[in-house]
């Protein structure tokens, strides 16, 4: 009996110290992750998509701007998820308040953009209080230096008008492919011939760069040639892509001084066996800063489009776009909505840098290209919106 009951007590003494110990081993807190870059800075090499025509306290998106210091969004006229024609523009004097709201609770000042190609690709519509807008395959058909730049002046003032800074155009691609399901269908190219997608994308770039507004060239290395969409899937030019695509690159870095370039989520084997050009050294380390002397800064293409996020997952395609030479990522969250993206990408960034995957020294090539890109752009409007 009186063993019986010694026992007892050294049990009843034993579980609750041993559940003690645990409970203390649990609440200990994990040690916080070295932080090899300032995760705020490398929140610059984010813009993001949200959902919502203002900014409450009470939006991810605040705190992403706020506190995470993303470089900057990426508005849309409709949610492609939910169907709803209102995402982030209802009409200009709505859309001027919100670009107000985004700058005035940035730190640094943010990449307010857009696509407005113009025609079918127009985020700023007629319909919702806007200049009417026209396709850049039916400038190059009328083939006239006034009516581009009647057009591209109108779009350029406007931006200025609603605090819109940044124009995901004009796209460079030749039009190659007349069959194009991403291309030619929507009318996004200005002509089959490289020279007149020179001739009138410059005067475009004139008129921006007059109102101050940042335009980026797009699709690099060209995706006039695609026979898929991107969007969708694997989108391979192997067979069909040709080098006079970079004519309007060659021959645009030659006559202006371009700040930024989007590149194209198409697979070449001639240029790089492995990687699609966003995530290709060979593409944008190579061909466009190396061979074309682009010294600017490139954007992604919409890294959840399905050519890279059903191929390659976030990770390894942030480790390689990164490598390659991309600075800004841009995740549209209007093909998937992802609320913790930007958290989430910063976090990886940090993880890579952690490991070695990434060199210190690459990403602070990138916060040196994005910084001088803001400065020498972006700042003056920020500051005219934040008085």
């Amino acid at each position: 009996m009186k063993l019986y009951n010694i026992f007892s007590i050294k049990l009843s003494l034993s579980i609750p110290t041993v559940f003690l110990l645990l409970l203390g081993c649990s609440a200990k807190k994990a040690e916080p992750q070295k932080e090899i870059i300032d995760s705020k800075r490398l929140g610059q090499m984010i813009v993001i998509g949200f959902r919502g025509t203002e900014v409450t306290k009470n939006d991810s998106i605040y705190y992403d701007i706020k506190e995470r210091n993303i470089g900057g969004v990426v508005l849309f006229g409709r949610d492609v998820q939910t169907g709803d024609t209102v995402r982030n523009i209802k009409n200009p004097d709505q859309l001027l308040q919100l670009s107000s709201d985004i700058v005035g609770n940035a730190s640094t000042p943010p990449i307010i953009a857009i696509d407005q190609e113009g025609g079918i690709v127009s985020r700023l519509k007629e319909s919702k209080g806007f200049p009417k807008s026209v396709s850049a395959e039916y400038l190059g058909s009328v083939d006239n230096e006034d009516t581009t730049r009647h057009y591209a002046r109108k779009m350029a003032q406007e931006f200025m008008v609603v605090g819109v800074n940044t124009n995901f155009a004009p796209v460079v691609d030749v039009n190659t492919n007349p069959d194009n399901p991403v291309i030619a269908r929507y009318e996004r190219s200005f002509s089959a011939d490289p020279d007149e997608v020179v001739e009138h994308a410059g005067y475009v770039l004139d008129e921006y760069d007059t109102e101050g507004i940042l335009s980026v060239l797009k699709h690099f290395p060209g995706h006039g040639s695609s026979t898929t969409d991107s969007h969708l899937g694997v989108t391979d030019v192997t067979d069909t892509w040709h080098e006079k695509e970079l004519i309007p690159y060659k021959k645009i870095f030659a006559e202006r001084d371009i700040h930024a370039v989007m590149t194209a989520h198409i697979y070449n084997a001639h240029i790089d066996s492995v990687w699609p050009a966003t995530l290709s050294e060979k593409t944008i380390n190579g061909l466009l800063r190396d061979s074309l002397g682009f010294e600017g800064v490139v954007f992604s293409d919409d890294m959840q489009m399905k050519a890279i996020r059903d191929e390659y997952g976030l990770e390894t395609a942030i480790e390689r776009s990164i490598k390659a030479g991309v600075d800004i990522l841009v995740f549209g969250n209007n093909l998937v909505y992802e609320e913790d993206i930007a958290e989430r990408a910063v976090n990886i960034i940090q993880k890579l840098l952690r490991e070695g995957k990434l060199k210190k020294e690459t990403v602070e090539a990138s916060l040196a290209r994005i910084d001088k890109l803001k400065k020498d752009v972006i700042a003056e409007l920020c500051t005219c919106l934040n008085l």
